[in-house]
């Protein structure tokens, strides 16, 4: 048969290690036999960034601010244990980290969810979005070990002088130490990308930081939620019948366990690291939350929530098979074919996504899957490899 046509290629972003082997398999079985793929390919694999001095990153990440979308696999984030097993120049900081803060905006996390696996939290009958500020913090920190008799000061030069703040004396013993930032600009990109994704979706909006400790950077966000929510949004939450509202990360926890689910809670950072890997694994499986990096400025990089697996990558290094669900992967690709298809007016790259991700679902509602999800099964399940699993779909698709 014809292959669907594209006018405009997608920037893709390969990764590493099992995702990568998976990377490759999903396009040969499920995406070259029906697209007339067209993409501009970038290799973000550790060994690759490291040859560049990174660049292949930046390069990348500029390549989806021209095309509008990217779809990218997960990476390494090496840590020193990792910069001396691939003997890396230095401990290159996280490939998404450099792509966000190139892109700006806000990182959208939702669960995929299928018929016969059960939240393991009964009360959630409905998908929990994350919204994932995606700039600053931790991950664009700089950090330094102290030794003792040192002293760690914050300062800050500007037209007057300047301004010194003590962090630390460490007169009794070393340490270490870190500065992180965020920007007023960031900040407020990310609160309407949650405010107009919150209207899109009819879907109460969740925010939560911890001001009560940090009063003056985390209060920061939430004074300016606040004011653009106050500004710009209120009217629009009351026609959609939707509500917004502020509380503490803790206070935040405890209520969405509590929940029924369907809301979106909006998270700095590292707090939407953390959380949407636990959402996800409530709802069965990390290999089963889809993510997607919205800019403010209309750019959408579609990738998996999760990490390279490199406990199976081990196995598959060895010759043996594995059981790797990809369905967060397959979802990423469908993501981006479906935005370039809306983007461009090509209703069959649109309905080929679609297609697509409701056969990977047809297929686990068949009892056929992965490991990961057969031990959570309500049902009979058959154990699949990993490869076995994409011919699965193919032969629904």
């Amino acid at each position: 048969m014809a292959k669907i046509a594209m006018k405009s290629p997608i920037a893709e972003l390969d990764g590493d290690e099992m995702t990568r082997v998976l990377w490759k398999w999903i396009k040969e079985i499920l995406i070259v036999p029906y697209v007339d793929l067209k993409s501009e390919y970038y290799d973000l694999s550790v060994d690759e960034r490291d040859r560049t001095a990174d660049k292949v990153t930046v390069d990348a990440a500029n390549a989806i601010k021209r095309l509008g979308v990217g779809v990218k696999c997960a990476t390494i984030t090496p840590n020193q244990q990792r910069v001396e097993e691939f003997g890396l120049k230095q401990m290159w900081k996280s490939p998404n980290g450099t792509i966000r803060a190139i892109l700006d905006g806000t990182v959208f996390r939702a669960p995929v969810i299928v018929k016969g696996i059960t939240p393991l939290v009964p009360t959630w009958r409905k998908p929990i979005v994350i919204a994932r500020h995606a700039y600053g913090d931790v991950y664009r920190d700089t950090e330094s070990y102290v030794k003792k008799g040192e002293k760690a000061e914050l300062v800050i030069t500007g037209a007057d002088g300047e301004k010194r703040h003590t962090v630390f004396d460490f007169s009794d013993c070393g340490g270490v130490t870190l500065g992180m930032h965020n920007t007023d600009k960031s900040i407020g990109s990310f609160a309407r990308s949650c405010f107009n994704y919150a209207v899109d979706l009819k879907q109460d909006l969740w925010f939560a930081t911890k001001d009560t400790i940090s009063k003056t950077y985390d209060h920061r966000f939430k004074d300016i939620f606040q004011e653009i929510y106050d500004a710009d949004y209120v009217d629009k939450f009351k026609a959609a019948g939707i509500e917004y509202f502020y509380t503490l990360i803790d206070d935040a926890v405890a209520r969405v366990i509590r929940s029924d689910g369907g809301f979106i809670w909006a998270c700095k950072n590292y707090d939407g690291d953390v959380m949407s890997d636990m959402v996800a694994t409530a709802f069965g499986s990390l290999a089963m939350m889809t993510s997607v990096l919205v800019s403010p400025d209309g750019f959408y990089e579609f990738e998996a929530a999760h990490g390279t697996v490199t406990r199976h990558f081990r196995q598959h290094q060895s010759g043996k098979e594995t059981s790797t669900n990809s369905i967060a992967t397959i979802f990423a690709w469908t993501g981006a074919l479906r935005k370039r298809g809306q983007l461009d007016g090509l209703k069959k790259l649109v309905d080929f996504a679609d297609r697509l991700e409701k056969a990977s679902i047809d297929t686990i509602e068949a009892g056929f899957m992965t490991k990961d999800l057969a031990s959570i099964y309500e049902g009979s399940a058959v154990t699949l490899s990993s490869r076995d699993f994409l011919t699965e779909i193919a032969s629904r698709l």
